[in-house]
Protein backbone atom coordinates (compact mmCIF):
# COMPACT_ATOMS: atom_id res chain seq x y z
CA UNK A 1 0.00 0.00 0.00
CA UNK A 2 1.11 3.58 -0.76
CA UNK A 3 2.29 5.46 1.97
CA UNK A 4 0.20 8.31 3.00
CA UNK A 5 2.13 11.30 4.22
CA UNK A 6 0.53 13.66 6.94
CA UNK A 7 1.76 16.54 7.60
CA UNK A 8 0.57 19.85 9.44
CA UNK A 9 -0.92 21.23 5.99
CA UNK A 10 -3.03 18.05 6.11
CA UNK A 11 -4.49 18.10 9.77
CA UNK A 12 -5.13 22.25 8.92
CA UNK A 13 -7.76 20.38 6.45
CA UNK A 14 -9.00 18.46 9.38
CA UNK A 15 -9.53 22.03 11.52
CA UNK A 16 -11.21 23.05 8.27
CA UNK A 17 -13.49 19.63 7.89
CA UNK A 18 -15.12 20.18 12.00
CA UNK A 19 -16.15 23.60 11.13
CA UNK A 20 -17.88 22.30 8.00
CA UNK A 21 -19.75 19.67 9.48
CA UNK A 22 -20.40 22.08 11.96
CA UNK A 23 -21.92 24.47 9.61
CA UNK A 24 -23.38 21.85 7.64
CA UNK A 25 -25.35 20.90 11.04
CA UNK A 26 -26.39 24.17 11.86
CA UNK A 27 -27.62 24.96 8.47
CA UNK A 28 -30.07 21.74 8.26
CA UNK A 29 -31.17 23.12 11.79
CA UNK A 30 -31.81 26.70 10.91
CA UNK A 31 -32.91 25.95 6.91
CA UNK A 32 -30.28 27.66 6.10
CA UNK A 33 -31.13 27.62 1.83
CA UNK A 34 -27.40 28.28 0.98
CA UNK A 35 -25.54 26.46 2.74
CA UNK A 36 -28.21 23.43 2.23
CA UNK A 37 -27.85 23.93 -1.64
CA UNK A 38 -23.89 23.91 -1.52
CA UNK A 39 -24.80 20.12 0.04
CA UNK A 40 -26.67 19.28 -2.80
CA UNK A 41 -24.10 20.54 -5.27
CA UNK A 42 -21.77 19.01 -3.48
CA UNK A 43 -22.80 14.94 -2.31
CA UNK A 44 -26.67 15.20 -5.26
CA UNK A 45 -24.64 13.74 -7.68
CA UNK A 46 -23.19 10.84 -6.13
CA UNK A 47 -26.44 10.45 -4.36
CA UNK A 48 -27.64 10.28 -8.46
CA UNK A 49 -25.35 8.00 -9.47
CA UNK A 50 -25.94 4.86 -7.06
CA UNK A 51 -29.16 5.35 -6.91
CA UNK A 52 -29.08 5.04 -10.74
CA UNK A 53 -26.48 2.40 -10.85
CA UNK A 54 -28.72 0.30 -8.38
CA UNK A 55 -32.24 0.28 -10.32
CA UNK A 56 -33.27 3.72 -9.51
CA UNK A 57 -34.21 6.93 -11.05
CA UNK A 58 -33.11 10.83 -10.69
CA UNK A 59 -36.47 11.42 -8.97
CA UNK A 60 -35.88 8.37 -6.08
CA UNK A 61 -32.12 10.09 -5.51
CA UNK A 62 -33.44 12.91 -5.25
CA UNK A 63 -36.27 12.11 -3.14
CA UNK A 64 -34.25 9.44 -0.90
CA UNK A 65 -31.32 12.82 -0.47
CA UNK A 66 -34.04 15.02 1.11
CA UNK A 67 -35.23 12.74 3.46
CA UNK A 68 -31.74 11.66 4.34
CA UNK A 69 -30.90 15.16 5.11
CA UNK A 70 -34.41 15.78 7.14
CA UNK A 71 -33.55 12.27 9.04
CA UNK A 72 -30.15 14.01 9.96
CA UNK A 73 -31.67 17.18 10.94
CA UNK A 74 -34.56 15.68 13.07
CA UNK A 75 -31.66 13.16 14.83
CA UNK A 76 -29.67 16.08 15.88
CA UNK A 77 -32.21 18.10 17.25
CA UNK A 78 -33.29 15.31 19.34
CA UNK A 79 -29.80 14.35 20.24
CA UNK A 80 -26.75 16.51 19.45
CA UNK A 81 -23.85 13.55 18.17
CA UNK A 82 -20.56 14.72 16.45
CA UNK A 83 -19.44 13.07 12.95
CA UNK A 84 -16.31 10.59 13.06
CA UNK A 85 -15.80 11.35 9.41
CA UNK A 86 -16.39 14.45 6.68
CA UNK A 87 -20.11 15.53 6.77
CA UNK A 88 -20.45 15.17 3.08
CA UNK A 89 -19.60 10.78 3.55
CA UNK A 90 -21.77 10.88 6.18
CA UNK A 91 -24.77 11.92 4.09
CA UNK A 92 -23.52 9.86 1.62
CA UNK A 93 -23.64 6.71 3.62
CA UNK A 94 -26.99 8.08 4.85
CA UNK A 95 -28.39 7.93 1.60
CA UNK A 96 -27.02 4.64 0.70
CA UNK A 97 -28.42 3.09 3.23
CA UNK A 98 -32.14 4.31 3.15
CA UNK A 99 -31.80 3.17 -0.79
CA UNK A 100 -31.17 0.07 0.16
CA UNK A 101 -33.88 -0.21 2.67
CA UNK A 102 -36.42 0.75 -0.61
CA UNK A 103 -34.78 -1.96 -2.68
CA UNK A 104 -34.67 -4.55 0.51
CA UNK A 105 -38.66 -3.66 0.51
CA UNK A 106 -39.08 -4.85 -3.37
CA UNK A 107 -36.31 -7.79 -2.96
CA UNK A 108 -34.69 -5.20 -5.48
CA UNK A 109 -31.14 -4.98 -4.18
CA UNK A 110 -29.02 -5.91 -7.27
CA UNK A 111 -26.37 -3.74 -8.64
CA UNK A 112 -25.56 -3.63 -12.81
CA UNK A 113 -22.13 -4.85 -11.48
CA UNK A 114 -21.76 -6.60 -8.29
CA UNK A 115 -17.84 -7.26 -8.31
CA UNK A 116 -17.31 -3.11 -9.39
CA UNK A 117 -20.07 -1.96 -6.90
CA UNK A 118 -18.19 -4.04 -3.88
CA UNK A 119 -14.63 -3.45 -4.97
CA UNK A 120 -15.62 0.65 -4.86
CA UNK A 121 -17.69 0.03 -1.33
CA UNK A 122 -14.14 -1.54 -0.02
CA UNK A 123 -12.11 1.71 -1.11
CA UNK A 124 -14.97 3.86 0.38
CA UNK A 125 -14.98 1.85 3.53
CA UNK A 126 -11.37 2.23 4.10
CA UNK A 127 -11.25 5.59 3.24
CA UNK A 128 -14.34 6.40 5.68
CA UNK A 129 -11.76 4.26 8.24
CA UNK A 130 -8.68 6.60 7.51
CA UNK A 131 -10.56 9.66 7.78
CA UNK A 132 -12.17 8.51 11.11
CA UNK A 133 -8.63 7.67 12.28
CA UNK A 134 -7.30 11.07 11.83
CA UNK A 135 -10.08 12.66 13.18
CA UNK A 136 -10.17 10.07 16.31
CA UNK A 137 -6.45 11.46 16.71
CA UNK A 138 -7.28 14.93 16.69
CA UNK A 139 -10.13 14.65 18.96
CA UNK A 140 -7.46 13.47 21.67
CA UNK A 141 -4.89 15.87 21.11
CA UNK A 142 -7.61 18.59 21.29
CA UNK A 143 -8.55 16.94 25.09
CA UNK A 144 -4.70 17.01 25.91
CA UNK A 145 -5.01 21.09 25.42
CA UNK A 146 -5.25 23.20 28.24
CA UNK A 147 -8.73 24.50 28.60
CA UNK A 148 -8.37 27.54 27.27
CA UNK A 149 -7.32 26.49 23.93
CA UNK A 150 -10.03 24.03 23.94
CA UNK A 151 -12.40 26.98 24.80
CA UNK A 152 -11.29 29.16 22.10
CA UNK A 153 -11.02 26.46 19.36
CA UNK A 154 -14.10 25.00 20.24
CA UNK A 155 -15.25 28.89 19.59
CA UNK A 156 -13.55 28.95 16.14
CA UNK A 157 -14.60 25.61 14.98
CA UNK A 158 -18.31 27.04 15.81
CA UNK A 159 -17.73 29.95 13.43
CA UNK A 160 -17.93 32.50 16.41
CA UNK A 161 -16.77 35.73 15.96
CA UNK A 162 -13.59 36.83 16.94
CA UNK A 163 -15.37 40.23 18.92
CA UNK A 164 -17.46 37.56 20.59
CA UNK A 165 -14.37 35.63 21.72
CA UNK A 166 -12.62 38.45 23.51
CA UNK A 167 -15.83 39.37 24.84
CA UNK A 168 -16.47 35.71 26.58
CA UNK A 169 -13.24 34.30 27.41
CA UNK A 170 -11.80 38.22 28.38
CA UNK A 171 -8.94 39.33 25.71
CA UNK A 172 -7.98 42.88 25.48
CA UNK A 173 -8.63 42.84 21.44
CA UNK A 174 -9.36 40.71 18.87
CA UNK A 175 -5.59 40.58 17.44
CA UNK A 176 -4.52 38.90 20.62
CA UNK A 177 -8.17 36.68 20.46
CA UNK A 178 -6.45 35.67 16.64
CA UNK A 179 -2.68 34.86 17.54
CA UNK A 180 -4.16 32.97 20.54
CA UNK A 181 -6.13 30.97 18.26
CA UNK A 182 -3.06 30.74 15.97
CA UNK A 183 -0.82 29.34 18.69
CA UNK A 184 -3.01 26.93 19.81
CA UNK A 185 -3.75 25.14 16.38
CA UNK A 186 0.04 24.62 16.27
CA UNK A 187 0.41 23.41 19.77
CA UNK A 188 -2.67 21.12 18.90
CA UNK A 189 -0.65 20.24 15.97
CA UNK A 190 2.34 19.40 17.94
CA UNK A 191 0.35 17.12 19.78
CA UNK A 192 -1.09 15.40 17.25
CA UNK A 193 2.90 15.13 15.36
CA UNK A 194 4.07 13.50 18.95
CA UNK A 195 1.68 11.14 19.00
CA UNK A 196 2.34 7.58 18.65
CA UNK A 197 -0.70 7.37 16.91
CA UNK A 198 0.36 9.60 14.02
CA UNK A 199 3.74 8.06 13.29
CA UNK A 200 1.33 4.41 12.88
CA UNK A 201 -0.86 6.90 10.20
CA UNK A 202 1.91 7.35 8.54
CA UNK A 203 2.51 3.97 7.47
CA UNK A 204 -1.24 3.07 6.37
Amino acid sequence: MLPIKINSLQFTSIFASMADDLKYLRALLTSDSAVISELYQLTLPKVKKFVVQNKGSIQDAEDIFQKALVQIAVRYKKNPFSINTSFKAFLFTACKNLWRRELNKSSQWVTKDVEEEQVYEKFEDAYVLLEQERFELFQAALDLSSENCKSILEMFFNDVPYAEMVKDLGYSSETVARQRVFKCKKKLIELIQNSSRFNALKEL
